[in-house]
C-alpha cells in the first residue's frame, strides 16, 4: 500500500509539475546538436530529487545522501532554467561528494582513497549528464542499475529506498519512454539520478568489497570516455553540447528509433550486470577478470564505433 501511494502522489506531483513548466516556459528548444525536432516540457525529472525527499521523510534514506541529492538538484534546475558558470555547478558537486562522503564514513579511510572516489564521482555524473540525450536512455539504464542493485544481498537494508526511486522512474518513464517524449529529465534529473547512483556504488562496493560491481555503470561509462578522448583528438570543447556518443550517431545519424536505440544500451547493459552477479556469486570476479572484461567490452565498442562512424562517412560521399 505504501508503495501504490507513493506511485500516484508522484503521478500527482508530475502532471503539477508540467503545469509550472508550461505557465513559465521552461522549455527545450532544438537546435542543431539536438537529438530531438520538437519542443519539449524540461526539468521532469525534477521528480527524482522530489522522491529522495519523499524517501528520507518515510525513513528509507540518511539525512546526507538526501542532502547531496537536493543540493545538486536544485543548482542544476537553475542551470536549467538560466545557465550557470561552471563555478556553482562545480561546487555544488564537491559538496554532494563530501556528504557522501561522511554518509559512507570515507574519511575514515586511507587519505588516497577520498581523491580517487572524488574524481571518479564527479566523472561520472559528467558522463550520466552527457549522455542524457534521446528519449528514454536515462530511465531505462537507471532503471536496470536500481533492478541490479536491489537484487544483491548487501543491499537488502536499502531496498525500500530503491524500490522508491524506480517507482519515480516508472512514473518519469511513462513521460518519456516515448516517440516523442512529453518531458526530458534535464539536468535536474541526471544530475540527481546520477548522485544517487554513484552513491548507491560506492556504498555497495563498499558494503561487499567487491570493485567488481563498477561494471554496473560500464556502458555509459566506456561511451562517454572515448568519446570525450575522441573530442579532445579533435581539439573540440569537451563542455559544449555535441551529438558524437554511439547512441547519438546510431539515433540521429542512421534514423534509429531514440527507444530502440535506448532499449539496446539498457539491455546490453543488464546482460553484463547479470553476469558480474553470477560471476560474483562463483566467486570468480577477481580483479583481474573485472579488467580482461573492461578491455573486451572496450574493444567491442570501438569495433563498433568505427563500423558505424565509416559508414556514415560512406553514406555523405555517395
Amino acid at each position: 500500500m505504501p508503495y501504490l501511494f507513493i506511485t500516484l502522489s508522484l503521478f500527482c506531483v508530475e502532471l503539477l509539475y508540467f503545469k509550472i513548466a508550461d505557465h513559465y516556459n521552461i522549455i527545450d528548444k532544438p537546435n542543431h546538436r539536438s537529438s530531438h525536432s520538437s519542443i519539449t516540457l524540461r526539468g521532469g525529472g525534477i521528480i527524482f530529487p522530489i522522491t529522495m525527499l519523499i524517501a528520507f521523510v518515510l525513513g528509507y534514506s540518511t539525512w546526507a545522501a538526501t542532502l547531496a541529492v537536493l543540493l545538486v538538484a536544485t543548482v542544476s534546475f537553475i542551470d536549467d532554467i538560466k545557465p550557470l558558470p561552471q563555478l556553482p555547478r562545480f561546487t555544488s558537486h564537491i559538496f554532494a561528494f563530501l556528504l557522501i562522503a561522511y554518509d559512507l564514513n570515507l574519511f575514515l579511510e586511507s587519505l588516497w582513497v577520498l581523491p580517487i572516489v572524488l574524481v571518479l564521482l564527479i566523472g561520472w555524473m559528467n558522463a550520466f549528464n552527457f549522455m542524457d540525450g534521446i528519449n528514454g536512455i536515462t530511465v531505462l539504464y537507471a532503471l536496470v542499475a536500481i533492478g541490479s542493485f536491489s537484487i544483491l544481498p548487501v543491499n537488502e537494508s536499502s531496498l525500500p529506498l530503491l524500490i522508491t526511486i524506480g517507482l519515480s522512474c516508472l512514473v518519469f518513464g511513462f513521460f518519456n519512454v516515448r516517440t516523442k517524449a512529453k518531458t526530458f529529465a534535464g539536468d535536474v534529473g541526471s544530475i540527481s539520478m546520477a548522485v544517487f547512483l554513484g552513491y548507491l556504488m560506492i556504498k555497495t562496493i563498499i558494503d561487499s568489497g567487491q570493485i567488481g560491481y563498477i561494471l554496473f555503470f560500464s556502458i555509459y561509462g566506456i561511451d562517454a570516455i572515448v568519446t570525450i578522448l575522441n573530442r579532445i583528438r579533435k581539439r573540440e570543447n569537451i563542455f559544449e553540447a555535441h551529438r558524437s556518443h554511439l547512441y547519438q550517431y546510431l539515433a540521429n545519424e542512421w534514423g534509429y528509433s531514440h527507444i530502440v536505440v535506448a532499449v539496446i544500451y539498457a539491455i546490453f547493459q543488464l546482460l553484463i550486470n547479470v553476469l558480474v552477479i553470477y560471476l560474483d556469486g562463483k566467486g570468480s570476479l577477481s580483479l583481474f577478470v573485472v579488467l580482461e572484461l573492461l578491455l573486451v567490452l572496450t574493444l567491442f565498442y570501438l569495433v563498433v564505433r568505427t563500423v558505424v562512424v565509416r559508414k556514415m562517412a560512406f553514406k555523405k560521399t555517395t
